[in-house]
């Protein structure tokens, strides 16, 4: 309890600096006892780095950077793939006006063809109309943004002992211009990641235009799939450019049914950026997201692969079960750590 006190009054006191116009020196973040202590709880285990995506809080009321910061140390982890909703609402970005809370699962049911009601299909009607208006004014927003706000973000972050591998905002589609790409390599930069990630664009020009920009920047893009992840999915975008790389996601690879990802990962991992780990139940079993170690996806088997060939790329926690009565996202992030940790130690 006192450990949990001391990290919340040294977040409140991170916040109001970073937050403040007084930020520029680094000794503003804290006394190095307190940053230590928060470091205890890395979630780099035995040379495997497990991370989660930010994604997985959607369901938290507030989704600002000093909130999913709270989120991440809460739930025991110590590396991040980072949504674009917080680092860019904390840089000054447009507010969205759309619940994206209650958007999110049924753009899930769309992305999976499951059948929509009317009332969600108008609901999605206006959310994507109200998004179109949205992106306009943050496009426009991008192109005049200090990355300096990206650069409070990460030492806030590093700070309390998290560091950002991974940077995912909606800024890398084919519906962005080039300086909103070039905006969003140079803010994943700032913020100190090493790859930026989206879902993939099934396009050979966009990727091999993506692949070279990142090339330049000397980071990679990770592209992710759902379940039309086949061990052949990436072959274009990896030969295209060594700034191309694999979002690999290891639960929606076993829903689709797809044979060997122990084979696909020792084959491909030198092209791996980041893999999202969850656990869902093959083709046979009805491909549900359950808590993990109830379903089907080789978990066990792929996190010790990691720690015997020691791979470097981090395993990415993305909660996607649904959250038990009494429960929330963090606590459920937190059960999916001690999970891996257990594997792993």
């Amino acid at each position: 309890m006192e450990h949990a006190q001391s990290r919340r009054r040294f977040l409140g006191t991170t916040a109001a600096l970073v937050s403040g116009a007084i930020v520029g020196s680094q000794k503003l973040f804290g006394a190095p006892a307190l940053i230590r202590s928060l470091k205890e709880s890395s979630s780099l285990i035995n040379g495997v780095q497990i991370g989660v995506i930010t994604y997985s809080y959607r369901d938290m009321p507030d989704q600002s950077a000093e909130a999913t910061l709270k989120y991440v140390l809460d739930s025991g982890i110590s590396a991040i793939e980072l949504m674009g909703g917080p680092a860019e609402s904390f840089a000054g970005a447009p507010k969205n006006t759309v619940d994206m809370r209650s958007v999110f699962p049924l753009m899930r049911k769309r992305r999976e063809n499951q059948t929509l009601t009317d009332d969600e299909q108008k609901t999605l009607a206006e959310a994507d109309a109200q998004m179109k208006a949205y992106r306009a004014e943050v496009a426009k927003w991008r192109l005049s943004v200090p990355m300096s706000k990206f650069e409070q973000v990460r030492k806030m972050y590093n700070a309390a002992g998290v560091s950002i591998y991974g940077f995912k905002p909606d800024a890398f589609g084919m519906q962005n211009s080039d300086a909103e790409i070039d905006y969003g390599m140079r803010a994943a930069k700032a913020l100190g990641a090493n790859q930026v990630t989206l879902e993939h664009p099934a396009n050979d020009a966009h990727t091999l235009k993506l692949g070279q920009m990142a090339a330049k920047h000397g980071i990679r893009v990770g592209y992710h799939g759902h379940e039309q992840q086949t061990p052949t999915f990436w072959d274009t975008a990896l030969a295209q450019s060594p700034g191309n790389a694999m979002n690999f996601d290891l639960g929606h690879y076993i829903a689709a049914g797809q044979p060997d990802p122990l084979g696909l990962i020792q084959r491909r991992h030198d092209r791996i950026s980041s893999m999202h780990i969850k656990d869902r139940q093959g083709p046979a079993n009805g491909k549900k997201n359950l808590p993990w170690g109830q379903g089907d996806t080789p978990l066990t088997q792929v996190l010790g692969l990691m720690r015997e060939q020691k791979y470097t790329f981090p395993a990415t926690v993305e909660l996607e079960y649904q959250i038990p009565a009494g429960s929330n996202a963090v606590a459920e992030v937190k059960k999916c750590m001690e999970f891996c940790r257990k594997i792993l130690s």
